[in-house]
Parts: structure tokens; sequence; C-alpha cells
């Protein structure tokens, strides 16, 4: 057994304590062994004077939009999806997706991010992307029946569940996969239905957008009479392996429907701000037992990859969104950034225990703004950020030492990312 040694710092517990312990690791297997006082590996990591936490767990994204950072904002969402993303996304190349995809991913190793759920196009790239970063994902590819005839469509359905089928376990295990439906009303129902159908045939679970804004979920409950998971259940979308986007506007009959199906939610609290969509009752989710990960979003909704910011807006909007200061508190947020995320996706990740995926972040406290350290729980929730991350490592395997990513070329990957957004931005004719 090849092992790694984290040394000399304190580690996040998974019942949110600190304590001051070593962890080591089984570099082969990609697992936790052991966690316990001055520990020896083949190879060691140096984590004097910092905090050992779960590497986070971006639990939605759309890695490639990296490309489309900054490209159309301050819009809200349907107007800025049919008007600025998607006439752009129309002129994606499979050379783009690879390219945002390989800045996203970097972007995340850079801020201790080790797991993503990417809903996307020529995921494929994206796999290839994953295995060559070291990075841990779910991924789908994203199907949508709007703007096409009836063969378009079903073949777009069946290209998610054929690559769902294709790619999950790729990279050595740590690619999983899911049917990625876009959502409740880009999809037709006979589709979502049928993606329901092929995705639990296959073992695999589904992933959709639901309750974003009212102008999705008023459509549903005028035309179809009912509220939009109560609708989404009926065509078999909504069981414990399942798990949608957002959930930003579900009343008190979905959330217990969610509590009893054990479907999980992605909360994205900056995306959900910036497009105006309102705020997502993610206290009363938790107070119902329900399943809430973190995600960004795209980056071009958010418009980084950085979960810590996600981490703080979620605590923050939390309460606002309760109008209670004590929702949402830090210990709980950051459980949504790492557990809560690993059991939304099914995956044994995002907590530091023996047996356990080694998937960690080492944290360096020795900065202005974690000054003093009353409270780490409380510094992950509020203070610390992604540039505070030394080391990253996933699957067993160091991806960033010392801020220096080790599976990636750093200005490689942002100059192509760079180019190809710029021959992307041409051909769309922006």
């Amino acid at each position: 057994m090849a092992t790694l040694a984290i040394r000399g710092g304190r580690i996040l517990r998974t019942d949110m304590t600190v304590t001051e312990a070593d962890v080591l690791v089984d570099r082969e297997a990609g697992d936790i062994v052991e966690i316990g006082a001055e520990l020896g590996g083949d190879e060691e990591l140096d984590a004097d004077g910092c905090l050992v936490m779960p590497g986070l767990v971006n639990a939605h994204t759309h890695v490639a939009m990296t490309l489309l950072r900054g490209h159309a904002d301050d819009k809200p969402l349907d107007a800025w999806l049919r008007e600025d993303i998607w006439p752009v996304e129309a002129a994606l190349e499979p050379e783009d997706i690879e390219a945002g995809a390989a800045l996203g991913v970097l972007e995340m190793i850079k801020s201790g991010t080790t797991t993503f759920a990417d809903m996307y196009f020529e995921i494929d790239r994206t796999a290839d992307v994953v295995e060559a970063s070291g990075m841990r994902a779910m991924l789908g590819h994203g199907a949508i029946s709007a703007g096409k005839d009836d063969e378009a469509a079903r073949a777009d359905i069946e290209e998610s569940v054929e690559m769902a089928r294709q790619l999950d376990g790729a990279a050595g295990g740590r690619i999983s996969t899911a049917v990625m439906p876009h959502s409740l009303t880009t999809v037709t129902p006979e589709l979502l239905e049928r993606a329901a159908e092929e995705a639990h045939e296959a073992g695999v679970p589904v992933h959709y957008h639901a309750n974003e804004t009212r102008d999705e979920v008023d459509p549903i409950v005028e035309e179809r009479g009912a509220r939009p998971l109560a609708w989404a259940k009926e065509r078999g979308l909504c069981t414990e392996a399942d798990f949608l986007a957002h959930g930003v506007h579900l009343d008190g009959t979905e959330i217990d429907l969610l509590s009893e199906t054990g479907t999980g939610v992605v909360h994205c609290p900056a995306s959900n701000m910036k497009l105006a969509s309102g705020m997502a009752p993610v206290q009363r989710l938790l107070d119902a037992g329900v399943s809430v990960g973190l995600g960004t979003d795209g980056a071009a909704s958010n418009n980084d990859l950085d979960l810590f910011d996600e981490l703080r807006d979620a605590a923050m909007l939390g309460k606002l969104a309760a109008d209670d200061a004590s929702a949402v508190a830090a210990p709980d947020a950051v459980r949504m950034a790492t557990a809560g995320g690993a059991d939304v996706l099914g995956l044994y990740t995002g907590r530091i225990e023996a047996g356990a995926a080694a998937d960690l972040a080492v944290i360096d406290l020795d900065a202005p703004h974690l000054t003093p350290e009353h409270d780490l729980v409380s510094h992950l929730a509020y203070a610390v950020r992604g540039s505070d991350v030394r080391h990253t490592v996933c699957d067993g395997q160091v991806l960033m030492r010392d801020r220096e990513v080790l599976t990636l070329d750093e200005a490689a990957v942002m100059d192509r990312a760079a180019t190809r957004a710029a021959a992307l931005l041409e051909r769309a004719g922006v």
C-alpha cells in the first residue's frame, strides 16, 4: 500500500468539531485509512498551521461556461438564456467544451473543490479533462426539447442516456453519471418520462432544473393543474437517487414530497441572486430532513466557481429568506458544501473518516482575514476564500501542492480558454 500522510494540522470532523490530527491516505485505493497522531506515510504533505477539511463538492454547474464568464450580465433568466446564452452555445465546438472545462476544473482545484456535478454538451470532452486533472465528477449530457422537432428532441434524450451508460465508472471510477434532461419546462412530458425510465433502468440518477423561477412554476400549475414536483413525481423524476437544481420556489407540499422521496436539492445562491430568481427556503428544507448541497451553477451566471463564495452566500441569503439570523448556521452551510453535496450525489466523500474517499482541501490559516481563530467553522462559512487553499487532494492524489497545480498546465489552460472564447463569440456574431 502506497500512502500519503497529511501531517501537522488540525482536521474538520464530520460533526463539525476541529481537532489536532494527521490523516493517512491509501494512494492506490484513494481512501482515508486512519486519523490520528504522528502518522507517517510514504509521501507527506505539510499541514502545519492549516485546517484539513473535506474537499468541497460543487453539486451543480455547467463547467465549460467559463468561456462565457462576463459575456452577458444583469438580465433575468429567460431573457438571458434566449437572447445571450443559447445563441452563443449554438456555435460551440467540441474543442470549446474541452477548453472551458479545463479552465473551470483548474479554478476549482485552486479553490479546494474536489468533486463537481456537470450538466452540459459534448460531455465526453469534459470527461477527458476530469481524467487528466485527477478530479472527481458526476457528468451528464444536458438534453433539451425546446426549439427542436420530435426526432431531434428524442435523439437528444437518447444521447443523455447513452453518455450516462458509456461514461459511468470512467477515469478509474472517479466519474459517475446521471441522465440530465434540462428542466421540467424545456423537455416534453413524454421525454421526461423516458429519461426517468431509462436512467433508473441503467442504475443512474436523473438530474434536472426545477422551480428556479416563478415563470417556470406558474405555467406548470396553470396548464397541468399541479405543483411542479408533484407533476415531476408522476413522471418518475423524484426518487431517492434523483436530485434537482435550484428549488427556489417550493411550497410546503413540495418540501414534504422531497422529504418523503429522499430527492436531493442543490442550492445555487449566487446565480439565484444575480438572475433575481428568488431565495430558496433552505432552512425549511434542512428542517424537513431534505438532503441539500451547494452548486455554483455556471460561471456565466455567478461569475466564478469558488465554492467558498457560494458557502458564504448560502449562509447569508438563508438568513434573509427565513427572516432569522440563526437560520442556515455556519455548520449547516459548511456541511452543505461537503457531506451534504456528496449525499445528494450519492458519493462517499465530503467527510474525513476512515473508509471515505481521500478528497481533501488544506486551508492555510496564516492570514489577516482569518485572525483571530475564535471559531474555525465560522471562518469556513464567512471568511475563508478559495485563495486560502494551500493543497488539494482527490482520490488520494495531490492535485495542488503549495498553490501549484500538478495535473494541469495553468498558463496553457488559461491561454487556450481565452483564445477559444474569443473565437466562439466571433463565430456567434457577437
